[in-house]
């Protein structure tokens, strides 16, 4: 074995692990403990000893290797006490090591030589040459020290605080309810004659007050005081007003939300179809009044629930 001068005890192993070209983490690793050792006893008689926490470092590292070399020649078996865990802890510990410093060492040789490639290589100093230098344009700054001032005051100027409140006055909401659609409709159908769902939704402001108006026609149907016609699939949808109690206002309707309310008492459930009143496509119940075209035959034949 060549006595060079090694960095430290990883440099010795990792050397003689080359020599032999074994791998790191192979447990053959004993097969260079008796080197390693006489390697140390060779710092001691040529008097090359190193600093007392160098030794120490050798000293341990030869004593792991033992205790592999050892554990190689004993018969194969379970781990069963402390000791044994310890030694493979300090085997693992060796190979992290090993492995750690082999690859700081490759890392460094890549380092060495592409610092050795650099060296012959030298940057370009001259400028640019004058018939070059003569095209480029020629930078004026327009801005003045007053100018700058003003910037930087904008820049360094806190901005506004936030507001404690966000107002909600932009916002605007639509206050349609069932109950004042069915008023509306029923001032246009009390007199009488018959009007298309059209002509009841002509001066709706917005979608949302025709559906309101459509949910008010079905609350009104449920309290049989109007009644729907439609000759064929898909034609007009005529409502008529067949209701009989003087008595009767919008403020008796069920529903006043068109998002839904709850479910209206069980007496009114049984009387009342909403689910047959929202198909105009056929003829609304009652049958009678639905059939009825003719205002005269309406005034005829038009008889309370």
């Amino acid at each position: 074995m060549s006595l060079e001068n090694f960095a430290g005890p990883f440099d010795v192993l990792l050397s003689l692990i080359s020599q032999r070209q074994m791998d790191i983490t192979q447990v053959a690793l004993a097969a260079v403990t008796d080197e390693f050792i006489a390697y140390v006893r060779t710092l001691r008689e040529t008097g090359l000893e190193r600093a007392l926490d160098e030794a120490t470092e050798f000293i341990v590292i030869a004593a792991t290797l033992l205790d592999l070399k050892a554990a190689r020649l004993l018969p194969a078996g379970e781990v069963e006490d402390d000791e044994d865990i310890a030694m493979l802890e300090a085997r693992d510990l060796l190979f992290a090591r090993l492995l750690q410093y082999k690859a700081f060492k490759d890392v460094s040789e890549v380092l060495a030589e592409r610092i050795e490639a650099e060296r012959s290589r030298v940057p370009r100093t001259p400028t640019l040459p004058p018939e070059f230098a003569a095209l480029l344009p020629e930078l004026v700054f327009t801005t003045t020290p007053e100018r700058l001032a003003q910037i930087a005051e904008k820049a360094l100027t806190p901005k506004d605080a936030a507001p404690d409140e966000v107002s909600t006055d932009h916002l605007h909401s639509f206050q349609v309810t069932i109950r004042d659609e069915a008023e509306t409709l029923a001032a246009r159908l009390m007199p009488g004659a018959p009007l298309p769902f059209t002509a009841l939704a002509a001066d709706a402001e917005s979608p949302l007050v025709i559906v309101v108006r459509f949910l008010a026609l079905l609350e009104m149907y449920r309290d049989r005081v109007v009644a729907f016609a439609q000759d064929a699939p898909l034609a007009e949808l005529t409502v008529t007003w067949i209701g009989t109690d003087p008595g009767w206002t919008p403020e008796r309707l069920a529903h006043d939300d068109y998002r839904g309310a709850a479910d209206p008492p069980a007496e009114t459930a049984v009387t009342a179809r909403p689910a047959e009143s929202a198909q105009p496509a056929r003829p609304a119940e009652p049958a009678a009044p639905a059939a009825r075209a003719q205002p005269s035959e309406t005034d005829q034949e038009q008889t309370p629930a």
